[in-house]
């Protein structure tokens, strides 16, 4: 059996540091429900996306579309950009990105530093709006009827959710099966989907809770515009193919004010930055947490660091310009962290 929580200690690719993340016990109840934190941050990049944007481009070599010398093309608010920007240097493909104005700086900076050509489909406007739809729409022209030119569309390829399925498995062995609940963000599927699908093999009983931003439509709406970064289906945008129904429970929305404030009250708790989306998981999961059965283990996906968001979710400047930010909320969740931690 593949061992999933350690790697060889020597790698030739830095593909091949991708995985065996760590859990870390955020917190406790008193009837020992626990909550864990699958931290994909320790993945390159600091986000889980870089196993599906490895998972894509291996799958499309293997299936004859990208050949030496291609061309990778999709519509990124980042993070995957940035896996894809890591895979393409080293398998020394051309990659282009297009973006907008919604993605944090430091990701958009990351991927350029990468080589990758960045793409904007509002670089004459001054806002933050999301811009999903325009964006993958660009992505599928520029690729289309081009030879040895991919566009990976990531909301769409099989091969998105295929790459998480690692994840499944290293919560599987962490914990000898005994996960009752996983509970993630919800932008294209594929994460909570795939770790889902790979996980129930074992744990049949498993219960799957997704969590998208208000405003995102894939559990229904009002729709209206958000700040959470890379998740979510925006107003205008398909829900993906691989948001999968029958896998997930349950779904949720969590607001901009609430997720960010879990994620700032985390940092200053634990020492841990988290991203934006995950903050929502994270206010979720907490609120769940006592209401649980006894000895219940629950399972979040954190899918980034916090690093990338100090310019916005962790900027007070930023945050009170746009109403976000929110003292009460955060000494709340301080206080439930304090109750619920076992240090």
């Amino acid at each position: 059996m593949t061992d999933a929580l350690h790697r060889p200690p020597v790698v030739s690719r830095i593909s091949d540091l991708i995985g065996y993340t760590p859990l870390f016990e955020l917190a406790r109840a008193d009837n020992g429900a626990r909550l864990l934190l699958k931290l994909e941050m320790f993945n390159p990049t600091g986000s889980a996306k870089i196993r599906m944007a490895r998972q894509m481009v291996v799958d499309a070599e293997d299936r004859g579309l990208l050949r030496e010398g291609g061309h990778i093309i999709e519509s990124t608010s980042g993070n995957t950009g940035l896996g894809l920007a890591v895979v393409a240097a080293e398998r020394g493909y051309r990659f282009t990105a297009v973006v907008d104005n919604h993605a944090a700086a430091d990701k958009l900076r990351g991927m350029k530093a990468m080589g990758t050509e960045l793409v904007y489909v509002d670089a004459d406007t001054d806002g933050e709006e999301l811009h999903t739809a325009a964006r993958e729409e660009l992505a599928e022209e520029m690729a289309r009827g081009k030879d040895n030119t991919f566009f990976t569309e990531q909301h769409n390829n099989p091969s998105n959710a295929v790459g998480y399925y690692d994840v499944g498995r290293e919560i599987a062995q962490a914990l000898d099966n005994r996960v009752d609940v996983l509970i993630g963000a919800v932008g294209t599927g594929g994460g909570l989907c795939g770790t889902a699908r790979e996980l129930k093999k074992t744990v049949p009983g498993l219960t799957v809770i997704g969590v998208e931003p208000k405003g995102s439509i894939a559990f229904g709406p009002p729709a209206h515009d958000y700040y959470q970064s890379g998740t979510g289906t925006p107003e205008g945008a398909t829900i993906g193919l691989l948001v999968d129904y029958d896998l997930i429970d349950e779904g949720t929305k969590v607001g901009d004010v609430e997720a960010f404030a879990a994620a700032r009250a985390v940092a200053r708790h634990c020492g841990l930055l988290i991203g934006g989306s995950a903050g929502g998981v994270v206010h979720e999961a907490l609120a769940r947490l006592p209401q649980l059965a006894p000895d219940t283990v629950m399972v979040a996906f954190i899918n980034d660091g916090g690093e990338k968001y100090t310019d916005t979710v962790f900027n007070d400047d930023w945050m009170t310009a746009r109403a976000l930010l929110d003292p009460v909320t955060e000494a709340e969740i301080e206080e439930t962290l304090t109750k619920l931690r076992r240090n």
